[in-house]
């Protein structure tokens, strides 16, 4: 038996039978090094990057800590952005499904304020939040965390990045100072070390190295000279490569709007995402980039944050980050699980500077490639197979995958195989059908019921949200 297999832990024996339903037997390099640390009660600074593991390793510690019959809140996890909370309540959810009645509430801001009230007026046990909405649910008395074992701040570099290091000096004023901390982080500042040594009782430190093999992303740099020819290049290399998903990473909101705009105008398919889209597109947004009835993602680094997307073809940096970590973990973005990708970087000669600091090892001058031929721009770009279903029924009509590929799938419906990935949300769901049965779905869904009830249904228009 390996030692790093999650049997070797003291774990309750219904999370080890969950972990192994999901498929997970082996621990990353993060989980070895701060799981043991984390059962054992002790405070724990994890330092990785996205997609390391960082999430199942809190996520299993508070869980072994919590008292299911208490409805109390036990544990409280503070993420940057909305993003990133939703996937952490969701893999928080997916480890705790063999332990019955455990409730998880996220507390997000751009959600409504009156059902999270309602929410917790029912009673939870873990929360997982941004900053600016639990400093509001604690200030209006709304949240107690007077009974919090365990705090977890993940990504506290981003969230310092964003200024919230007084709301979190609020957040954790808020709790008992006999509690187990744990804090994660992709980089290890100044900012987080007086974090650290402000609410942390002797941590101990563990580190994991990326969590993809740099061996596989191809990263290419390519020159351009000035923004109009930037946009002509980014053309260019989609039409070449024809990536069926992929990450365009823009370093302002409004820059991804144009961007994504003037993609869609030469015929792509894209969609953009920043801080100032409601919760609502955002949602819809992400759901149809990740079931794959849109090719490309055009967002700035703190919107792509904690994104939960698997299986992207390509990055591609419209603008050279402001730094090597958020470089870093742009391209992460791709190369996952042992899978090829490829990381496009477009730069100008005034940010020949900016490469050098993200990419040593890259000279600028000698290692740029050669643009694609123009004759590629006669070229028509290739468009997503599937398209978007938004149902208006979701968790709380209790609509489950089930119900609605049944319908879809009935005798006289469309095939298997022609249903794609169904995201079901609190009051709504998106399903993803192949373009060419998109009609005869909507009029089975329609004209049908789920649940013994009637929804609403409608197709989403190709690129808006």
């Amino acid at each position: 038996m390996s030692i790093n297999t999650f049997s070797t832990l003291n774990l309750n024996t219904a999370l080890l039978q969950n972990l192994e339903s999901l498929g997970y037997t082996e621990m990353t390099a993060i989980q070895a090094a701060s799981l043991p640390l984390i059962l054992a009660g002790k405070d724990v600074i994890g330092q990785g990057k996205t997609g390391s593991g960082k999430t199942a390793a809190f996520g299993l510690g508070l869980l072994e800590r919590l008292e299911a019959k208490r409805f109390r809140v036990q544990s409280l996890v503070v993420c940057p952005t909305r993003e990133l909370a939703d996937q952490v309540a969701k893999e928080i959810r997916r480890l705790a499904r063999a332990i019955q009645n455990i409730k998880v509430t996220t507390l997000c801001g751009g959600m409504p304020f009156g059902p999270q009230i309602g929410s917790l007026e029912r009673g939870s046990h873990i929360i997982v939040g941004t900053p600016g909405r639990l400093d509001e649910h604690i200030r209006k008395g709304t949240l107690k965390l007077d009974e919090v074992k365990t705090l977890v701040l993940d990504e506290a570099d981003r969230m310092l990045d964003m200024g919230f290091q007084e709301v979190l000096d609020q957040i954790i004023a808020a709790l008992p100072p006999q509690r187990q901390t744990l804090l994660f982080s992709a980089t290890y500042p100044p900012g987080i070390q007086a974090i650290a040594k402000g609410v942390m009782n002797n941590p101990e430190m563990v580190k994991s190295h990326i969590s993809h093999d740099e061996g596989t992303i191809e990263q290419r740099f390519y020159k351009v000279n000035d923004n109009k020819h930037r946009l002509n290049v980014l053309r260019l290399l989609l039409l070449e490569q024809a990536p069926q998903s992929a990450i365009i990473f823009c370093n302002t909101k409004r820059e991804t709007s144009d961007v994504a705009q003037a993609l869609n105008g030469f015929g792509f398919s894209a969609l953009a995402i920043h801080g100032d889209l409601d919760q609502k597109d955002r949602t819809q947004a992400l759901a149809r980039f990740d079931n794959k009835s849109v090719s490309l993602l055009v967002a700035t680094d703190v919107a792509a944050r904690g994104l939960d997307i698997e299986a992207m073809d390509a990055v591609y940096n419209f603008q050279i980050a402001r730094d090597q970590e958020v470089h870093t973990h742009r391209i992460g973005r791709t190369g996952r699980a042992g899978s090829k990708g490829i990381a496009c970087s477009l730069f100008s000669e005034s940010e020949v500077y900016k490469v050098l600091n993200i990419e040593g090892d890259i000279d600028p001058i000698t290692d740029a490639l050669p643009l694609p031929p123009n004759t590629l721009l006669e070229k028509e770009p290739v468009q997503p197979t599937m398209t978007t279903l938004q149902i208006d029924g979701g968790k709380k009509q209790k609509l489950r995958p089930g119900d609605i590929l049944g319908a879809l799938t009935a005798e006289g419906g469309i095939k298997g195989s022609q249903v794609g990935k169904i995201n079901i949300q609190e009051n709504s769901a998106y399903v993803a059908v192949d373009k060419r049965v998109a009609k005869k779905a909507l009029g089975i869904i329609a004209k049908g019921s789920l649940k013994g009830r009637s929804f609403r249904i409608r197709l989403i228009s190709a690129n808006r949200p």
